[in-house]
């Protein structure tokens, strides 16, 4: 591993949290923007961890799920820190994969049916989106022939022009990832849930805020994927790449604002077509040509 490598996971798991934060602060500004409010500062998120942070510990609550919930957070750095290492692509994701599973067990530890239901949706949630990350790490393989990261984000051409389906699928499953209507079926950022809050409704105050800043790690994460379709040896694909996972980042938003929440099952049916057609299809073409 080089210099650059250690530099990039150092800079992920202290910078990782910090940019999440204020990507969630701008999230909520331009949620305001859009429903016609002022919104929070952008810097609310961080004033909302330190206030959770400092409330008073229920130990009730926190002994059943502080483990597991501190292993989601420390999976879920560990799946950014071999991303941006440039180390492989597919352990990053499998990684990713088992910090997910942690976050279903420690929402289903609890006694509680709100949590029961919203854990049960997790794990749907897990199985809808799971296809479309695995045949985005193969559309990555079949154009470069290689799973290795630094390789990938050095070749010669953007691979987005070449992996288009696979891009539509990531992009479409994302949703499902950053707890975005339609799909913020089993738990989101804002007060309209039917389970009260899903799977944090049982989190006590810190246990809440350690699910947040895991969040934030993965949120970095996955645009740093998103970044992935566009990076290749030339500078100017740098600027090409911000673009890209600013462009990502505001439709997301968008759809989570013009957006009512849907059946799980409709979830798990147009996710997998989505997934199916578009992926499937690019996944197809290349076959032909390679």
């Amino acid at each position: 591993m080089t210099i650059v490598n250690v530099l990039s996971v150092v800079c992920f798991i202290v910078f990782g949290p910090l940019i999440g934060g204020l990507l969630s602060g701008i999230d909520r500004k331009l949620s305001a923007r859009m429903q016609g409010r002022i919104g929070p500062s952008v810097l609310q998120p961080f004033y909302d961890i330190k206030k959770l942070l400092n409330k008073q510990r229920i130990d009730i609550v926190d002994t059943s799920m502080s483990g597991l919930l501190l292993s989601y957070m420390i999976l879920m750095i560990m799946s950014g820190a071999i991303f941006f290492s440039g180390s492989d692509i597919l352990m990053s994701v499998f990684v990713l994969s088992t910090a997910s599973t942690f976050l279903y067990f420690a929402a289903i530890v609890t006694s509680s049916p709100y949590n029961s239901i919203a854990a049960s949706r997790e794990l749907v949630q897990i199985m809808t989106y799971e296809p479309a990350v695995l045949l985005a790490c193969v559309g990555f393989y079949l154009v470069t022939g290689t799973f290795n990261v630094g390789a990938i984000s050095q070749t010669d051409s953007v691979l987005l022009w070449q992996l288009p389906g696979f891009f539509i699928a990531f992009v479409f499953i994302l949703t499902i990832k950053m707890r975005k209507s339609p799909f913020d079926i089993s738990g989101g950022h804002h007060a309209h849930q039917e389970l009260v809050q899903g799977i944090t409704t049982e989190m006590g105050a810190r246990n809440l805020a350690i699910f947040h800043i895991a969040e934030w790690y993965e949120n970095v994460f996955l645009l740093g994927f998103v970044a992935l379709f566009a990076l290749n040896k030339n500078l100017w694909s740098i600027p090409l790449a911000v673009v890209l996972v600013a462009l990502v980042f505001f439709t997301e938003v968008l759809i989570d604002n013009v957006s009512a929440r849907m059946k799980m099952k409709n979830m798990l049916r147009i996710t997998w077509l989505v997934t199916l057609f578009a992926a499937g299809l690019n996944l197809l073409v290349l076959m032909l040509v390679h």
